[in-house]
């Protein structure tokens, strides 16, 4: 991955390149923006953040995926919907950006990429013969978070029936943004099982690269929001990561999700990297109360995932790094800054499933 990062009329871009050797063509690339001026009301920052991505997108090719995160989605989603100009999959989540700023961004971009909209929330990219399929911004009016989790899966697995696709074979990876996780994780976990159970996703098969953290939408009845991707094509081969020397299956505390999974072309490999915390392989929360030593266990069990799908951080094009606490925000950054000067990444304050959690990070690679 070649990273480069520079500053722009008050936005920090800092993107990683993916191009493998003699064929520029085929370019990948992960973009995080940034402001750099906290004195910006919210729409000035909106306006920059926005030229900045128009800028991004024409150099580095088709964006696949668009996720902002804001400081206060009830005010700000209106305006920011109103102003994107791009038709691709878009995220929108309530994750205050820590530097203390509003809004930040990260993009991913294909330089020989083609999509188009298949519906409200799904969209289809295609290059060299391979589909993907994004399922964003996934949201439902049912009755708590169980309800919730039920009828978003259930949507998105009829999206991709109607592809032809199917969410037990194909879809690689979800991201459950829910509100108060605290109080709302037990209904997700609850109803993703029902949903599960379903489609024949158990102990003895495989579950999907999953992501579960708070966020919040525009709507306060949104209790969770679903993002998601499905990869269907000619050659796509598939590994799901365990990291046993540092993690245990999620299933043994009730859960099910993978803790990475590494998508095979026949050109490259992606590597998705769910949400990972300091733990065990017994699933025991490590150095509860210790941000330094939760952060650098994480980094750790990161490390052995990305191992086991035969790359590493050199290989990540970009990086989430989620905060229960805001105060703990200029000890992880430091952290960050000195191990991966280069990476793309933008740290969110977002609470994770257990309490005892206090950072957790996702990261996608490709090689």
């Amino acid at each position: 991955m070649l990273y480069s990062k520079y500053s722009d009329n008050n936005i920090l871009i800092q993107t990683g390149k993916w191009t493998p050797e003699g064929d520029w063509h085929i370019t990948e690339s992960f973009s995080v923006l940034t402001l750099t001026d906290v004195m910006l009301p919210f729409e000035r920052q909106l306006d920059l953040l926005l030229a900045q991505t128009a800028q991004v997108v024409q150099s580095q090719g088709t964006p696949v995926l668009m996720r902002f995160f804001l400081s206060d989605p009830a005010n700000q989603t209106a305006l920011l919907r109103e102003r994107l100009v791009f038709d691709c999959p878009v995220s929108v989540i309530g994750q205050t950006p820590l530097n203390g700023t509003k809004i930040s961004a990260m993009i991913w971009c294909r330089q020989s990429a083609a999509i188009c909209r298949i519906s409200d929330r799904m969209h289809k990219v295609t290059e060299r013969g391979i589909d993907e399929y994004w399922f964003t911004g996934g949201v439902s009016d049912a009755d708590g978070s169980y309800n919730q989790t039920v009828a978003l899966l259930d949507e998105l697995s009829g999206e991709l029936e109607s592809q032809g696709l199917s969410l037990e074979n194909d879809c690689m990876r979800t991201w459950l943004f829910v509100q108060n996780i605290d109080v709302n994780y037990k209904g997700v976990v609850e109803g993703r099982n029902t949903v599960f159970d379903r489609h024949g996703l158990t102990p003895d098969t495989h579950f999907i690269a999953s992501t579960g953290i708070e966020g919040r939408t525009a709507e306060y009845n949104n209790k969770v929001m679903l993002d998601a991707v499905a990869v269907s094509g000619p050659g796509i081969q598939v590994k799901y990561l365990n990291g046993e020397s540092h993690l245990n299956r999620t299933s043994q505390y009730g859960v099910r999700f993978e803790r990475g999974t590494q998508v095979e072309y026949p050109d490259r490999r992606h590597v998705y990297i769910s949400g990972t915390a300091s733990i065990d392989n017994k699933g025991k929360i490590l150095y509860e109360r210790d941000i330094v030593s939760q952060t650098d266990r994480m980094i750790e069990n990161v490390q052995v995932l990305l191992n086991e799908a035969g790359c590493g951080f050199p290989q990540v094009g970009a990086m989430i790094v989620y905060l229960r606490d805001s105060a703990d925000y200029g000890v992880v950054k430091k952290i960050f800054d000195t191990r991966f000067p280069d990476c793309p990444r933008v740290i969110v304050q977002a609470p994770v499933c257990r309490p005892g959690w206090l950072v957790e990070m996702e990261c996608i690679a490709v090689y």
